[in-house]
This record gives C-alpha cells, structure tokens and sequence, in this order.
C-alpha cells in the first residue's frame, strides 16, 4: 500500500488521547462519592470492580479490536466511558454506582489494546514502524498533558461546583469520542484461516451468530497464546513492568491519604501529582534519545533499580514528594520503551488482544496487591504499607534480574 495512507492517524491519535485524558473528576471521584453519603467500604467495593471487571472483559475486548476493528473499538469505549459519568453523578443507588464503574472499566478495556494496534500497524503500513518510540513517547506526553489540566482545573472547579466538573468531563468525553470518528481502519492481513460457520438457520439466526462471534473471539484468545508460548520474552516484559507498574500506582493512591493525614491540602497533593505528571512527560519525549544511547538492555535495567529506589525513598525517609517525582521518570521512559519492545514481537493480527493481556495483567495485580496494601495501612500505618511495597518491589527486582539474564542475547522477532 503506497503512500502514507495512514499518516493522518497519529495526528487524529494525539488529539483522541489529549480529550480523553481531560477527564476532570480524576482523583476526585472518591470525595465525590463521599460527600453523597457512600462510605469507605463501599468505595473499596467500587474500586474492586473495576478492577474485576477489567481482569475478566481484557482479553475479549482485545479480541474485539482485533477482529472488527480498533477504531470502532475505541469509540465505543469512549460511550461505555460517558455511561459511567453519567451514572457516577446522577446515581443515587449503589447498585447503579456498580454498573456505572464496571461500564468504566469496559471503556478502558475497548481502548488499551486497540490505541496502541491503531498506531503501531498505521506506522507499520506505511513503512514507518522505526518512528514508533519517537511518536510513541509524544503521545505519552500529550497524555500525561491531558492529566496535569485535569488534576490543576479538576481541583480548581470542584471547590466550586462539581455539577460543573461533571458536565465539562461528559461535553469532553463526546468530544473525544468525535475525534475518533476520523481514524482510518488499518487493514489487517491475516495468516490464519478463521473458522467458516453455515449460514444461520432461520428459526436460530441469533444464537448461530453469536456461537460464531465466541467462537471467533475463542480462535483469536489461543492463537495470541501460542504467540506468548513461541516468543516468552512477550510475557516477561509484560509481567515485569505492570507488576512494576502497580508499585507505582499504589504509592499514587496511597500517598494522597498519607499526605492528607500529615496535614497537606488538596492544593499541595494536586501540585505535586501535576508535577509528577509533567516529569513523566517530559522523559517520555526523551525516551528514544535516552534508548538510542544506553540500549534496551540499559533501560530494562536502570530504570526498574531507579524504581525500587524510589520505592525505599518513600517508604524510608520523609521526602516522599522529591521520590514520587524521581518515579516519573521512571515512568514515562518505561511506558513508552516497554510499549515499543512488545509490539516489535507481536504480529499485527494479534497485536491488541496480547496489549490486553497486558492490561488484564495490571488489573490482576492490582485486584491482590491494592487492598493487601491498604489492609496494612488500616492495621499498622501507610508507613508499614510503603515498607512493604518496597521489600517486595526489592524482591521482584532480584527476580527481574535472574530472569532476565536469558533475553539479553535474543534479537527481537519483529511482529
């Protein structure tokens, strides 16, 4: 296919991340909900859904992407996503609050495989894959743009009137869901045959179409499995850095208590994650030229031990804030470098449903680690959880480095 017929994509991808991005209730939703009268457990409950519903819907909504199309995919996403705002604001029932969170959780679902198979196989179509980290790592930044707005006018507006919050997030959300509508389909051509069914009989037309639907989501989950199987270094990368990953999220959540109990206002938590924020993007802009000179090996090995120090930092001493800004370094130089590994391995037809297993591997760890976390920060103090978070962010690393002895002589089987 001559020409960069898919050029206009990642123009389209930048403004599609920035609106979704600007998502105002942000770090702001549990306050939210508190003042409506739910109680700390119940937002527990909430944020265990999510979760739940995001290890269980990964895979499939990745297949989804896969077989019918990433840009459908992401603008559906976008409408489970304005569902949730809705019910989140409007509900009163806590039942409707569950449906409104497990309809966010769909919406990251549809889009965290497909965003990334968009853009990689646009690039790749047009000759144009070795400039994945380099837009990859602008598009980071623009995300973590989107984020830094949304804490700084989020915390602004919401002193004043959160139905506004509210309404600004759902007109953004339409807007954003509007920009996707001018992605480009990249076509996908496939090396395995799918499953041929008859034609529906005319007293069972439904439930033949939607044996043919599992059934194809079915092929499509085993043959991106025995992609996994044939090329390992997919699932160690993958394991490593959302476990990673989900160190750094817990001191995100954790640390907004923490600060809370010592006396800092919401000014000085929203600044420092603003910050935090801004320093992930900034790096995440670099992080080709920072590959380019230490190499893959280089990256995978500092930035995790950069991570487990930060790790201690905070849990050690009483400079937390200059810590977690040190780990949005770590971040967005991670984010975008690991990106670039798994989808050079990946072939295009199964390119977004193993970017959800990426995902689902997130939601897993999250689903276990989050709550024994806060379990200690309930029974002892948010201290002894920032201790344990680093023992074993010190252990995963030993194990990293065991492990990962065996991929650094590989050359990469690009996708």
């Amino acid at each position: 296919m001559g020409g960069k017929t898919f050029h206009s994509n990642i123009t389209v991808n930048y403004l599609f991340v920035l609106f979704s991005n600007l998502d105002l209730t942000r770090g702001l939703w549990m306050i939210y909900l508190a003042t409506r009268g739910f109680t700390l457990f119940e937002l527990g409950i909430l944020e265990g859904v999510f979760h739940v519903t995001s290890f269980l819907m990964e895979v499939p909504t990745g297949a989804v992407a896969d077989l019918w199309g990433r840009k459908a995919s992401r603008v559906i996403g976008r409408l489970f996503f304005l569902a949730s705002l809705i019910f989140m604001f409007y509900s009163q029932l806590f039942l409707f609050q569950l449906i409104g969170f497990m309809a966010c959780a769909l919406g990251y679902n549809m889009e965290s495989g497909a965003g990334d198979a968009l853009v990689y196989d646009s690039l790749l179509l047009d000759g144009r894959k070795q400039e994945y980290m380099k837009i990859n790592g602008r598009k980071e930044l623009v995300y973590q743009g989107g984020a830094i707005v949304a804490f700084l006018i989020g915390g602004y507006l919401a002193v004043r009137s959160y139905p506004l919050v509210f309404h600004l997030s759902m007109g953004i959300c339409v807007i954003s869901l509007l920009s996707g509508l001018f992605f480009r389909e990249p076509p996908i051509e496939r090396t395995t045959k799918r499953e041929s069914h008859g034609p529906a009989s005319p007293d069972g037309r439904s439930v033949t179409l939607g044996r043919r639907i599992i059934r194809s989501m079915y092929i499509q989950t085993v043959s991106s499995l025995r992609v996994i199987r044939k090329r390992p270094k997919i699932a160690f990368l993958i394991i490593f850095s959302e476990l990673l990953f989900t160190f750094l999220t817990m001191l995100f959540f954790y640390l907004q208590n923490y600060w809370k109990g010592t006396g800092r206002d919401e000014f000085f938590i929203g600044g420092g994650f603003a910050a935090e924020s801004l320093i992930a993007g900034i790096f995440s802009l670099r992080a080709e030229e920072i590959e380019r000179r230490i190499g893959e090996k280089g990256v995978l090995l500092s930035m995790p031990l950069v991570a487990v120090i930060c790790l201690w930092g905070v849990a050690l001493t009483e400079w937390q804030a200059a810590f977690f800004l040190l780990a949005g370094v770590v971040e967005g130089i991670l984010i975008v470098a690991v990106s670039t590994y798994v989808n050079r391995l990946i072939p295009s037809e199964n390119r977004a449903t193993i970017l959800s297993f990426q995902s689902m591997t997130f939601s897993l760890f999250m689903v276990v680690l989050f709550p024994a976390a806060g379990w200690i920060g309930d029974t002892v103090s948010l201290k002894a959880a920032f201790l344990a978070i680093a023992v074993f962010g010190t252990l995963l690393y030993l194990l990293y480095m065991l492990f990962s002895r065996s991929f650094w002589s590989q050359q990469p089987e690009e996708g």
